[in-house]
């Protein structure tokens, strides 16, 4: 199997330091220094932080490099805001594409399932992203599938539930009316998927 380009290699190198503690809000990311520990030039690092830059993951300062961003609640719905846009249109466009066939997404639902009765949150959370992904990637917009992913959906959530201790609202019953409505290529799918996502902002603004 072909490994992943460095850049992006380096991106989920810094994804996995922020989400395991080892960068936190106002902490620099020295870029010669994760240069020098991956035994790399600084040009993928530069590279990898400029996509982070563009996730509002961290920020750069003149003659201070970059910082991780403080998370906040109104950052988080702002997130969730656009994120629910995006699907609305991803859905109109998927709905017809997929032709009724829901077989990835239940095949993410059942996994969802699975990890809720074992207490893997983390396998939940994939599995929900995963899901979404699968209805997103069928709209057959290259924009804007690129501008979803650059949200990066699962690394705020987990950043969420990590920094702001929200909760975990991926559930596999809130999915089931999603696949049902993709079953039988449900021209308002786009505004359920909507409304699907702004019901996550709410709870976890109201939690938070």
């Amino acid at each position: 199997m072909e490994r992943a380009p460095l850049p992006e290699r380096v991106r989920g190198f810094l994804l996995e330091g922020l989400l395991t503690g080892r960068w936190g809000p106002g902490d620099r990311i020295v870029e010669r220094r994760v240069a020098t520990e991956l035994g790399i030039s600084q040009a993928p690092v530069r590279e990898a932080l400029r996509e982070l830059q563009g996730m509002q993951l961290v920020e750069g300062a003149p003659n201070r490099g970059m910082r991780v961003r403080e998370l906040s609640l109104s950052r988080l719905r702002d997130v969730y805001q656009v994120r629910a846009a995006l699907e609305r249109r991803a859905g109109e466009l998927a709905s017809r594409r997929l032709a009724g066939d829901v077989t990835a997404l239940e095949r993410e639902l059942a996994r969802m399932r699975e990890a809720a009765r074992e207490g893997d949150m983390e396998r939940q959370l994939r599995s929900a992203v995963a899901f979404h992904r699968v209805i997103v990637h069928a709209c057959g917009n290259e924009v804007l599938i690129r501008h979803w992913e650059l949200l990066g959906v699962e690394v705020w959530t987990r950043l969420s539930l990590r920094w702001l201790r929200t909760g975990l609202h991926e559930n596999a019953e809130d999915h089931e009316a999603v696949v049902e409505a993709v079953r039988r290529q449900d021209p308002y799918l786009g505004r359920l998927l909507e409304l699907h996502v702004l019901e996550y902002a709410s709870r976890s603004t109201a939690e938070g």
